[in-house]
Order: structure tokens, then C-alpha cells, then sequence
């Protein structure tokens, strides 16, 4: 069963789901690192950089404001083989951003979302045509309302205003809006944003004890929507909606 801290929000109006390695697993690229020439171990690092670049940047700002995803993406790998890839299999590790398969459970959890007249977008920090064609390959996409991308809005996650962003799109306060997420690091962003927080367990295992626990927890994305979707456990006056 999903876990929820006590006194947690008021059911949300609106769910907002992250991308890559929440609804998208980045693990099935590993082959493509192979093919590459590049050890397996590298891939973690590279995933490393990934973050630990976009994060400077949103920080950061000024000129970082005209670096794209991809441009990121490619440092990163630059940097991990010490720039000595070739153009060839740097493409094809782009390029395999695309062709990602979603998660069993995803699916579910969108439907279920949907079936409780709770409108859903996905978030990512690369630009909206990627996360559309992963949904749309995927059979998914009619199951969402909007495909937002952050990065395009002025600024990288966790910066909170990529999530007041992402709540504005979708016309409602931060408070009504979760985001749904797999990674720790995204819970702290939007918690610090206002917004009601769910965090899926299949790729951490153990939340990061650094940051403040999320409003909801489940082992997937189909048990931490359903525990989104249930009714707080506040204090009395606390409404469904």
C-alpha cells in the first residue's frame, strides 16, 4: 500500500507525471552504450552529469537559458568518454531517447487518473515534441491532457518556476497540482514550488533521507496515482474534490 505522511493536501485537481525514468525507463539504452564502445558502468555516469548540468544550470540561469536538453545530453556524454565519442554513436544515444517503451504499470495510471476526472500532463525538462512522440508510440498520448516541457517555459527543474509553470498551463494553484514523480531530487523542487507531491519507489528503492518526505509514496506509478486519488487523511475539515 502507498504510504502518506499525516495532515497531507487536499486531493488534487490536476496530476502532472515526470518523463524520463518515471513514465520512460532510460535503462534500455545501455544496449546502445554497448554498441558504442562505451563500458556499461559509463552509463551511470553519464546519467550523473545529466543531472548534475541541468541542475547547474537552473541555478545558474543567464546563459544557460539558450542550452537545450539535447545540448546537455550531449555534454554529458562528451564528457564521460572524454570526448572521445564518435558523432555516429552519439547520435544513436539521442536518438534512442525516443524509441523508449513506457512502464507496464503506466498505462493504468493514467487511466485511473482519467477515470476520476482528474486532468494529467507530463513534464519534462527536454522540449514537448520528444515526451509527445514517447506517448504517442507508446498508445498513451490520448490519455493525456498537455505535454508541457519546462526547459522551453524559462527554466530547468527543480527551479520552482518550471512547476508554477506546469501549473498555470493547466489552470490551477500549485496547491491542486501533483506531480508524480520517480526521483527524490523532483519531490524536493516541487514541494518547494507549493505543489502536493507523489513519489514512485521502482527506481530510488528508499527515499533520499536529505530531503522532506513526499505527500504520497507508492512501489509504481499505478499505487502512488491510487493513493493521489484517495481521500486525505487531514484534520476534519478536509475536502474531496
Amino acid at each position: 500500500m502507498s504510504e502518506r505522511p499525516a495532515g497531507r493536501p487536499l486531493r488534487p485537481a490536476a496530476l502532472v507525471l515526470d518523463v524520463l525514468d518515471t513514465l520512460f525507463p532510460l535503462a534500455p539504452l545501455e544496449w546502445r552504450f554497448r554498441e558504442a564502445g562505451i563500458p556499461r558502468v559509463l552509463m551511470t555516469r553519464w546519467s550523473d552529469h545529466l543531472l548534475r548540468d541541468s541542475f547547474a544550470l537552473a541555478l545558474v540561469g543567464g546563459d544557460g537559458a539558450d542550452r537545450s536538453f539535447e545540448d546537455v545530453v550531449r555534454g554529458a556524454l562528451r564528457d564521460i568518454t572524454g570526448h572521445q565519442i564518435a558523432p555516429s554513436a552519439e547520435d544513436s544515444v539521442v536518438e534512442g531517447l525516443a524509441g523508449l517503451d513506457p512502464r507496464p504499470e503506466a498505462a493504468a495510471a493514467l487511466r485511473a487518473a482519467c477515470g476520476a476526472g482528474v486532468p494529467v500532463a507530463v513534464l519534462g525538462d527536454h522540449d514537448d515534441a520528444l515526451a509527445r512522440g514517447l506517448l504517442e508510440r507508446a498508445g498513451l498520448l490520448d490519455l493525456v491532457e498537455d505535454v508541457l516541457a519546462a526547459r522551453p517555459a524559462g527554466e530547468w527543474r527543480p527551479a520552482p518556476g518550471a512547476y508554477r509553470a506546469a501549473a498555470r498551463s493547466l489552470g490551477v494553484a500549485p496547491e491542486r497540482l501533483a506531480l508524480v514523480t520517480a526521483h527524490g531530487w523532483d519531490v524536493a523542487g516541487a514541494r518547494n514550488a507549493g505543489l502536493v507531491t507523489g513519489w514512485s519507489s521502482h527506481l530510488e528503492g528508499r527515499f533520499p533521507s536529505v530531503f522532506a518526505p513526499p505527500d504520497v509514496s507508492g512501489r509504481d506509478l499505478a499505487e502512488t496515482v491510487d493513493g493521489l486519488l484517495s481521500p486525505p487523511t487531514g484534520g476534519p475539515g478536509a475536502q474531496v474534490t
